[in-house]
């Protein structure tokens, strides 16, 4: 029973871990002309419901971009930037899964946690199209300052793959 005990608690542990992770990804198109990007300008993208998130996000992909060694401009850009926030309520089935004998039949509720997905978009100037996406999905805490922390590490990661094929992997 002890052994079942421990096997149940470490699975559960494993599932926690897995839920609440932070995913991050990025795609490009391999024909666009990264080397040649040098300036930027923001356009309308889905914002945050709430705008100290967004003035967080603006703040910290103005940061990556620039220590990039690129440029904001007001005008003629050569790539448009472009932010989407969005957030859905996940339900999670937390079962004990021990009965009255130790095995099967046990109680389970359902408890929800908050997922959000912030989407990076940057389209070339000139053709319109989009040429990088970057895309990170993770929990949402009730703490302001977690979540800053997950903006920051979340857009750490993606422009760690900017431009792509520099030493990096999607």
């Amino acid at each position: 029973m002890k052994r079942h005990m421990i096997t149940a608690l470490a699975l559960a542990a494993l599932t926690a871990g897995v839920v609440y992770a932070q995913h991050v990804t990025t795609d490009s198109d391999s024909a666009a002309p990264f080397a040649t990007y040098k300036t930027y300008a923001w356009t309308p993208g889905t914002a945050s419901a709430i705008s100290l998130s967004e003035q967080r996000i603006h703040d910290g992909v103005n940061a990556q971009l620039q220590a990039k060694g690129m440029t904001q401009v007001d005008s003629n850009p050569n790539v448009f930037v472009a932010t989407h926030v969005t957030t859905r309520t996940v339900p999670q089935v937390i079962a004990d899964g021990f009965g009255p004998w130790g095995f099967g039949g046990g109680m389970a509720t359902v408890q929800t946690y908050t997922e959000g997905t912030l989407v990076v978009d940057l389209y070339d100037a000139t053709t319109k199209k989009m040429v990088w996406r970057g895309s990170a999905q993770a929990t949402v805490s009730d703490k302001p300052e977690k979540n800053a922390a997950k903006i920051d590490k979340s857009l750490a990661k993606m422009f760690a793959r900017y431009p792509p094929g520099v030493g990096s992997s999607r």
